[in-house]
């Protein structure tokens, strides 16, 4: 058993360091204007570097987008991306065939296995108020032996996902969405079939932490090989083990302690990212994961080739009709609307 609770403590950059079983985090937040007709901003772009705008001007950034801000059609291969939308909504188009629209609450469990395109396009909805968009993108690594699974996309609706309110002896709240994992005897919905999040013995957890001030709150004792980090991302500072800890920090917590956490004097916002590692080589070359050189090249070899399918929508940065709401059209064509 661990000595210490706290293990690590370091300030947040982009994207945010992660532990195996985990690749990286990406958290963005984008205060975009009203929309226009084409779902882009209804103000002007004129000076910024479109195609690779990642500076923040005005509030916001297009990303890869030149319309719409966002991620036009690209590549994934070898992990799983889970994307986390608090607020704003995602346009979703694949090359196999599935598309949808989600956000505020809802996530995305996406695995690409042995390949596929993608975008996520962020739709400016509103023409009569702002835009605010705030989500992250979670790389959530696949086994080797899954790398060549079938790509399966799946949504995980905000109204579905599980809810662990807790009150602390001052009366304070704290409340946690389960993602993934199992908390206070509540169980996640279930992540897509390759996934290392799939068998409950890896201990993998996603959690989201809203903590009203001056509420506390106990992770528990998992096991000694798991590998726990905990994201404060908004507040003021919280207290775990004697350590006063401000915003934007990831802590390394030790993953076979319990360890109580202490929110500040306003309200804090938490993402708690915890598994047992895979413990295989990573090899990455941008969207590509594998395990060794030669899987990379025989990967690439392999999107050269066929395209991981294809991109059967016309234009590289889709997005849905403006009155669309939140839906997910399956590979097959079937329709789930909320």
């Amino acid at each position: 058993m661990s000595a210490k609770k706290v293990l690590t403590i370091q300030r947040l950059g982009f994207p945010w360091q992660t532990e195996d079983p985990f690749l990286a985090t990406m958290y963005h937040k984008d205060a975009y204007p009203p929309g226009n007709e084409k779902q882009g901003p209804s103000t002007s772009l004129e000076g910024r570097n479109l195609g690779e705008d990642f500076t923040l001007r005005d509030g916001f950034r297009m990303y890869h987008g030149k319309t719409v801000p966002g991620f036009p059609a690209h590549p994934h291969c070898g992990f799983e991306t889970v994307t986390v939308v608090l607020e704003g909504f995602v346009d979703h188009f694949d090359s196999m065939g599935a598309s949808g629209r989600y956000g505020n609450g809802d996530v995305q469990w996406l695995t690409t296995g042995r390949g596929c395109q993608h975008t996520e396009m962020f739709p400016l909805v509103h023409q009569d108020k702002g835009n605010p968009l705030e989500l992250f993108q979670i790389w959530l690594n696949l086994p080797a032996k899954n790398k060549s699974a079938d790509p399966e996309y799946k949504m995980l609706w905000s109204e579905e996902i599980p809810e662990i309110q807790s009150i602390s002896p001052n009366g304070k709240k704290t409340t946690v969405k389960l993602i993934a994992g199992k908390l206070q005897a509540k169980t996640s919905l279930e992540p897509t079939n390759a996934s290392w999040a799939k068998d409950s013995n890896h201990h993998v957890g996603i959690y989201l932490i809203h903590m009203e001030p001056n509420a506390s709150f106990t992770l528990p004792s998992v096991s000694d090989t798991l590998n726990r980090n905990l994201y404060f991302y908004q507040g003021d500072e919280i207290l775990i083990d004697g350590n006063v800890i401000p915003a934007s920090h990831r802590v390394k917590l030790a993953g076979d302690q319990e360890t109580e956490i202490t929110n500040g004097a306003k309200e804090g916002y938490l993402l708690v990212l915890e598994g047992e590692p895979i413990k295989e080589p990573v090899v990455q070359y941008g969207p590509f994961v594998m395990t060794t050189e030669q899987e990379i090249r025989n990967a690439f070899s392999e999107f050269r080739r066929t395209e991981f399918g294809g991109w059967p929508w016309g234009r590289l940065d889709p997005v849905n009709e403006l009155e669309s709401g939140r839906f997910s059209r399956n590979k097959d064509g079937e329709i789930e609307k909320r």
